[in-house]
């Protein structure tokens, strides 16, 4: 099976030689561990088998968050923990966007505009929430997840957000619900994240460069109810840990006659559940790929307000708040912490039974990933 390492492995060094240094670092280093993920130059895992007895030296994985094969097993945790804590009161899926017209600028300018994107959209949430109309308090607990590209990997940066209908009071005492169709709306919205974005451009210095036209456009902002959140929650699930394509979506790559590599993938229109085939050079395969790549140390989820990491002790508070709130009756149980899903064990090559690690063998880096 064609994957996105076979591609990196085969075209990246013909892609950095023609691109020089206009390739960011982080891109650099991104093609170095993917191309180099469990070949054995990162380090070398010795397995054994019970079952047939034998040992496995298999390649170190890279870890890189950009790398389809080290994020397969990640989601079904997250999903379990993220679960664990909806709170029992209608949600709603709010995402926030973009104009097409400002997209290049900010691929650009992805680590200032990426963190704007999370501040103006954040605010202005708070912001209609603390309004009376809607429910009155400021004080809300929600996340946020950045998603950047499309079916066809364009470049589409947009943020979703999970938002409980309701915020505490400011005295702290009672929940303060929303209508259980209806949060803020997407109108006053839009109006109010386009200008606090502009304000972001403004602190950052970057006003200037962007065409004042674009603040005269329609910003869309998207706001749905999806009832207990669970359904929201497995919706976006997959986006927290998945790259811009996965392995399984390559379908062949090929050599052309003038050497010019060509990768054909799958998608999918939206709205649609038949699979399409979409071919393109192996050239521009990877600068849609790279496109999508973060900044270094940048959150892609992020928590607000009685959400917020820092602020988890204050969660249960807000639960019984909202119980009482609801009206529901509470079941008191012993308290014990839920395990981790732990990732499948590495499989027998040999035997298929599951193997355990009796090893790691480091081995110094050879390649440049600066």
């Amino acid at each position: 099976m064609a994957t996105v390492a076979d591609i990196v492995r085969r075209y990246g060094g013909d892609y950095l030689e023609k691109y020089g240094k206009a390739i960011p670092a982080e891109h650099r280093r991104v093609l170095a561990l993917i191309a180099h993920c469990r070949t054995g130059k990162l380090g070398t895992v010795v397995y054994h088998c019970e079952h047939c007895q034998r040992t496995h030296f298999i390649g170190r994985s890279c870890g890189n968050r950009h790398c389809p094969t080290c994020q397969q097993h990640k989601t079904r945790s997250w999903l379990d923990q993220q679960t664990d804590r909806l709170l029992p009161c209608p949600y709603f899926l709010l995402t926030f966007t973009l104009p097409a017209s400002l997209r290049p600028f900010v691929r650009s300018h992805q680590r200032a505009c990426y963190g704007a994107m999370f501040r103006a959209s954040s605010e202005t949430i708070r912001t209609l929430c603390a309004d009376p109309k809607y429910i009155g308090s400021a004080d809300c607990g929600f996340f946020g997840v950045l998603h950047t590209w499309g079916r066809t990997l364009g470049y589409h940066p947009h943020v979703h957000y999970v938002v409980p209908g309701g915020a505490v009071s400011s005295d702290g005492t009672r929940w303060l619900s929303s209508r259980v169709d209806f949060l803020i709306p997407v109108r006053a919205a839009s109006a109010i994240y386009r200008a606090k974005f502009q304000d972001e451009m403004r602190k950052a210095g970057l006003l200037a460069q962007i065409p004042a036209t674009v603040w005269s456009e329609a910003w869309v902002v998207h706001s749905q109810s999806v009832g207990d959140g669970r359904r929201a929650l497995k919706y976006l699930a997959p986006y927290v840990f998945r790259v811009a394509i996965s392995d399984r979506r390559i379908r062949s790559i090929t050599d052309g006659p003038d050497g010019r590599g060509t990768v054909t993938f799958d998608y999918r229109k939206s709205g649609s559940q038949r699979y399409r085939r979409m071919t393109v050079t192996a050239e521009e395969f990877l600068r849609r790929f790279l496109q999508h790549v973060l900044p270094s140390g940048f959150q892609k989820v992020r928590h607000y307000g009685f959400a917020a990491a820092p602020k988890r002790k204050a969660y249960d508070a807000v639960r019984w708040l909202v119980t009482l709130a609801a009206g529901l009756l509470f079941h008191l149980i012993a308290a014990h912490s839920k395990p981790d899903c732990p990732p499948p064990k590495s499989r027998c090559p040999d035997c298929g039974h599951p193997m355990n690690v009796i090893a790691v063998l480091y081995t110094p880096r050879h390649f440049d990933t600066s």
